[in-house]
């Protein structure tokens, strides 16, 4: 059985690699075995239905989908019942998903649970107390130490059975941690990943000769509202990267435009960098129009939410972000609409023109210039490469996305680059291509000043040095 290589972090630099040494960019979204494209697993009813559609991600570019190895909506998809019993149709389901993702040579970022439908649902969920689980409120799911036994024992399971080789690109630890679930104390967080985390890399390391990475994910407004997690969730030692769910209020959560949730979004990228003290990598592993779809019951119209996605995609790979970000649907049928999978092949191909493994970036959005009015940048670097996306402000057509009328030339300084000759390819990112390559020049001051050539609505720019 043909095997995908692990995925490790790139030395020196905020971004990850295979173990040939080659980039790798997680690319990808959040999905569920209940959800459409998944949902025939179950029980086998058409796998060469699920095999089409990973071929058909793998051919826009995804590398990754971030699942939930338990997603609890409804009472038939639990992976123990009772607790500690693993139900052989749910691992029968996975054994499946796992093969076909590794022939197809899709990866997988598992979490244990989907918390949120843990949390509302708790009062049939097999760990609780009343229905013969150990754990006596939800409200100690962090800290209660017969629960978290069995949050170890499926990870060990999950591990030997499917984590022997890189299909599995990372174990997100736990799910949108939460103070709560830790009876209001944010110590919990640390508590857990100091237990957790090393435990289950011994575990891997004995079971395998290796480890995958780890992280932990936080609902993002989390963060401002309670500080002291901040700690735990950006800089805790034992975690290979960062995550974040990108919901920020108003913005992102319930657009009316498609610039205010970019702004957003390369905002928080920018501030999570400035939390991080090493060279971990940080991502996005959630954002979408949560707030609209849940609590407004409203879909999106596909053309907008088309926008709004590909806007937030590149203020976070452009803002020094890992990748694209990893949208959840938030629509009705809950899947990603045809133009998000060409925004996602799009950047799958502008991806090659810099060598993320070197790239030692530092968020550059408050420090480019741009001399043309209306126009935001989003950008990171370093001496040698840089990543720069510009977005115009407006104008704005009625429903909510850029005017595509307007369009003209673009003045802009970067800063921080090595004096000497650049290249820089202007890319398309509706239409996935180069549509011009120009040559800046960087001054003794490290700055680059260049006119570009007319864009629409946005622009990508890949700079390289002496090429």
């Amino acid at each position: 059985m043909t095997q995908l290589p692990w995925i490790a972090r790139a030395a020196g630099t905020p971004y990850f690699i295979d173990e040939a040494g080659r980039d790798w960019t997680p690319m990808g979204q959040n999905d569920a075995i209940t959800w459409p494209e998944l949902a025939a697993l179950y029980r086998r009813r058409d796998l060469p239905a699920v095999e089409r559609h990973l071929r058909h991600l793998r051919d826009h570019g995804v590398t990754v989908l971030r699942l939930m190895l338990e997603y609890t909506h409804r009472e038939h998809r639990y992976l123990e019942r009772p607790a500690g019993r693993f139900v052989p149709a749910m691992v029968r389901l996975w054994d499946d998903l796992v093969a076909l993702c590794r022939s197809t040579g899709m990866r997988l970022l598992l979490t244990p649970f989907d918390t949120f439908f843990l949390w509302r649902r708790w009062r049939f969920h097999p760990y609780a107390r009343e229905n013969g689980g150990p754990c006596a409120s939800r409200r100690r799911l962090l800290t209660c130490r017969a629960t978290r036994e069995l949050v170890k024992a499926r990870l060990a399971f999950a591990s030997e059975r499917w984590g022997g080789d890189g299909t599995v690109f990372a174990w997100d630890l736990w799910n949108e941690m939460h103070p709560a679930q830790g009876g209001d104390d944010p110590a919990s967080f640390a508590d857990f990943i100091d237990d957790v985390g090393p435990w289950l890399r011994e575990h891997e390391t004995r079971a395998h000769g290796r480890a995958h990475l780890q992280c932990v994910s936080v609902f993002g407004p989390e963060l401002g509202w309670k500080p002291a997690i901040r700690e735990p969730i950006f800089r805790h030692p034992a975690l290979d990267f960062a995550s974040s769910h990108f919901y920020e209020e108003g913005t992102i959560d319930d657009p009316r435009d498609t610039v205010a949730p970019a702004l957003a979004c390369g905002r928080l990228t920018r501030e999570a960098l400035a939390e991080i003290a090493d060279d971990r990598p940080f991502l996005d592993s959630e954002h979408g129009p949560i707030h609209t779809f849940k609590d407004r019951h409203r879909t999106l119209p596909e053309a907008f939410d088309d926008e709004y996605f590909r806007h937030m995609q590149w203020a976070h790979l452009a803002s020094g972000g890992a990748g694209g970000g990893m949208r959840w649907p938030n629509r009705h049928p809950h899947v990603l609409t045809g133009g998000m999978r060409r925004a996602q092949r799009a950047m799958a191909g502008f991806l090659p023109l810099l060598e993320w493994s070197r790239l030692r970036r530092r968020n550059l959005n408050e420090e480019i210039e741009v001399t043309t009015p209306g126009i935001a940048a989003f950008g990171c670097g370093d001496a040698e490469q840089a990543v720069v996306w510009l977005l115009r402000r407006g104008p704005f057509a009625p429903d909510g996305r850029l005017d595509p009328a307007v369009a003209g030339p673009v003045e802009l300084r970067v800063p921080g680059l090595a004096p000497g000759s650049w290249s820089v390819a202007c890319w398309d990112t509706r239409e996935g291509r180069e549509v011009a390559r120009i040559t800046a020049t960087a001054t003794g001051n490290g700055v680059a000043a260049v006119t570009l050539p007319a864009m629409g609505g946005d622009m990508a720019l890949a700079w390289r040095a002496g090429h």
